[in-house]
């Protein structure tokens, strides 16, 4: 009998209720007693200062208590009022680091619903510093009851999330800015019943600086759901998002109005079996375009021509002559523009359905640079017969050239290939840990969820974690407490990549580690930059990211470019090549920010000591073109133009600095040649 008493004392110990008791305010909460360890807490009425600014959605409260938290170590810190005992009670918490002359909003939680007594509780988890200082305000918005709260303590995982309710219904299907304040927003598609059918409406949840949401209703009455995926891109240049999603019975194409302040319907075609959406370049003209996959037919997609979308199907000569995915029976999943052989324009992966058969097979598109395709993916040995849906495509080891990791379903193992720098490349499955996850599902998709600088996988509701080896590409798999699949943006701006699915958004911890992250402001019909590559060098080494429009399968992800920079303190350098073939460079960039950059702003002084030093000849040229200069070229990119601008060639230079044009008509033409992010365009002609 005594051994079991002095068990359950034990047990029962660190949830004891303990002595720190509520202050009026952050000050004398701070002159008082801190909390330094786990324990049970108590609030015994409401009488001082409701806590400023809020963490979590809704009013300001009349009333709040206080307490001051210093952890003696670092911890992953749950916060509870969701306890026996406080049934029929509404809380709701903040919690803040900073002064209390300038409090900085760590989280907040106002309704907790996985609850084990009551909806109307509050939880919160966070990551706490060794001898930092916390503050915990709980308010009487709803309640002025007194009530106990927890507050536990356990190691630091090495990633972690803290699920929070969040406002809007729907089908949720975007993290993305859609108000053009820089800050990502929620995207959900909702239903209406009208006249006895749905039709569907748009709510976005607008993010306000500091923390939490402001819904928007928007009633389009679109004819089709976002059963399937949704993208987002700013097709006609007027600074907002536009949107494409469907389902599989058609496709719709809405823009942003009234300075996106109302959304309109542009497009609406029934018959579409509609799988991955994406907004992209198609042509290379400086507009975006609209790609669909159909999982039926032959993809579709709308060309953005002066006099609007234009519609078309397969290859065609008008739109593109080879087509990109035009097997009649479909069969196509999952569509990812990605530039994969380092040459400055944008190709595309397809993931398939699955067998034997041809149709079903993955694809891998090259762009020719002249507005055609070439379908490589056997060359490539990308070619996989697995049922795919989604590739996740990311600089994986860090050594400047995209890798894939391949998703599989429905019993296929995944895969992931790692990029050999000339077009081609290897399964590296085995040696990275991941021929053990067993995991499948249709979605995957490349983040770098915990910023040390090397970009992780979110897989089905699964983490694969990059354990940050440039020469031994490896991955921990976290398979429990992670988030399901859905959309990834910063909906709390504090640097770290969250994930929000279904009615839930879960925050990410996050840790030490610093950030940067860039938005774009490209010129003409295409604002956001998508199919612009941006690069950052630190101490640390140069990481690369492509921005793209619809990532994995379903969903829409933030179109502000992240990149995590572990403890490196200093950016040597971020450069942005547009798809203008522009290129802008910034030195000397500190970290933990937010920036926005727009083409051109910062464009090089050091092009005219390239330019001088390169000459062409022959010039007149027929058949080969020798471009001289003491800068060495390999690997540089060059691109030859018509003399009307359109792109006619686009590659890299070998080792011996020479063009083939013999495929080129008597004329005008103009060689651009790139290197770090120097440019120079030259005259020549062809005989």
């Amino acid at each position: 009998m005594k051994t079991k008493l002095l068990f359950l004392i034990i047990c029962i110990a660190p949830f004891a209720i303990k002595a720190q008791s509520s202050s009026n305010t952050c000050a004398t909460a701070d002159s008082a007693t801190h909390i330094t360890s786990a324990g049970t807490y108590s609030i015994t009425s409401f009488d001082g200062t409701a806590p400023v600014p809020g963490c979590s959605p809704g009013s300001i409260a009349s009333n709040g208590e206080w307490f001051a938290y210093t952890p003696t170590n670092d911890y992953q810190v749950e916060i509870s009022s969701d306890i026996a005992g406080n049934d029929g009670k509404d809380t709701k918490v903040q919690v803040y680091d900073g002064t209390c002359g300038s409090l900085n909003c760590i989280i907040g939680n106002d309704d907790y619903d996985n609850y084990t007594v009551y909806a109307r509780l509050s939880n919160v988890k966070f990551t706490v510093q060794a001898n930092t200082t916390y503050y915990i305000a709980w308010d009487n918005r709803y309640d002025s009851s007194s009530f106990d709260f927890t507050l536990t303590e356990a190691p630091v995982l090495a990633i972690s999330f803290n699920e929070q309710v969040r406002s809007g219904g729907g089908t949720l299907r975007g993290a993305v800015d859609m108000n053009n304040d820089g800050l990502d927003d929620i995207v959900s598609i909702v239903a209406k019943n009208v006249n006895d059918s749905n039709v569907y409406d748009i709510n976005i949840q607008e993010q306000v600086p500091g923390g939490g949401f402001t819904g928007h209703d928007y009633p389009v009455s679109a004819p089709y759901s976002a059963s399937w995926s949704l993208a987002a891109g700013d097709y006609n240049g007027d600074g907002y998002n536009d949107l494409v999603w469907g389902n599989g019975s058609g496709v719709n194409i809405i823009k942003a109005t009234n300075s996106g302040t109302d959304y309109a319907i542009v497009e609406t075609k029934s018959g579409i079996f509609t799988q991955r959406t994406n907004f992209v370049d198609i042509n290379e003209d400086g507009r975006l375009d609209v790609f669909i996959c159909h999982d039926i037919a032959p993809n579709i997609y709308y060309m953005n021509e002066t006099s609007g979308l234009e519609f078309y199907q397969g290859a065609d000569a008008n739109g593109v002559p080879e087509g990109l995915g035009i097997y009649p029976s479909g069969g196509n999943y999952g569509s990812v523009w990605v530039d994969y052989d380092n040459d400055g324009d944008i190709d595309m992966f397809l993931a398939k359905c699955g067998g034997g058969e041809e149709r079903r097979k993955n694809q891998l598109f090259r762009n020719n640079g002249n507005g055609s395709y070439t379908e490589v993916a056997v060359a490539a040995n990308l070619a996989d017969p697995i049922q795919t849906w989604s590739g996740a495509w990311g600089d994986y080891d860090n050594d400047g050239d995209m890798d894939v990791f391949i998703g599989g379903y429905s019993g296929a193992s995944h895969k992931m290939m790692r990029n050999n720098g000339d077009g081609t490349f290897t399964d590296v499955t085995a040696t990275t840990n991941l021929g053990f996850f067993t995991y499948t599902g249709i979605d995957n998709a490349p983040v770098d969820f915990n910023n040390d600088g090397f970009i992780d996988i979110l897989s089905n509701g699964n983490v694969l974690l990059n354990d940050g080896n440039s020469t031994n590409m490896s991955f921990t798999a976290y398979t429990s407490g992670m988030p399901p699949q859905g959309a990834i943006g910063d909906l709390n701006d504090d640097g770290f990549m969250d994930v929000t699915s279904g009615s839930k958004i879960y925050y990410n911890n996050g840790n030490l580690n610093n950030y940067f992250k860039i938005k774009l402001v490209g010129n003409g019909l295409n604002k956001a930059g998508i199919g612009a590559r941006i690069e950052i060098t630190t101490s640390s080494g140069t990481q690369i990211r492509d921005v793209r429009s619809g990532e994995g399968f379903r969903y829409m992800n933030s179109l502000t470019t992240h990149f995590g920079l572990g403890t490196d303190t200093n950016i040597t350098s971020v450069k942005v090549y547009w798809p203008s073939n522009t290129v802008d460079i910034i030195n000397n960039v500190s970290v933990n920010q937010s920036i926005t950059l727009a083409e051109g702003s910062t464009l090089s002084t050091q092009t005219e000591t390239f330019a001088e030093d390169l000459t062409l000849f022959p010039n007149p040229a027929k058949s080969t073109l020798y471009v001289r200069t003491k800068y060495n070229l390999s690997d540089a990119i060059y691109t030859v133009f018509d003399i009307s601008g359109k792109r006619v060639l686009n590659s890299k230079f070998g080792k011996d600095n020479t063009v083939n044009v013999s495929s080129l008509s008597t004329g005008t033409y103009f060689l651009r040649v790139m290197q770090d992010g120097l440019s120079h365009t030259q005259k020549f002609i062809k005989e």
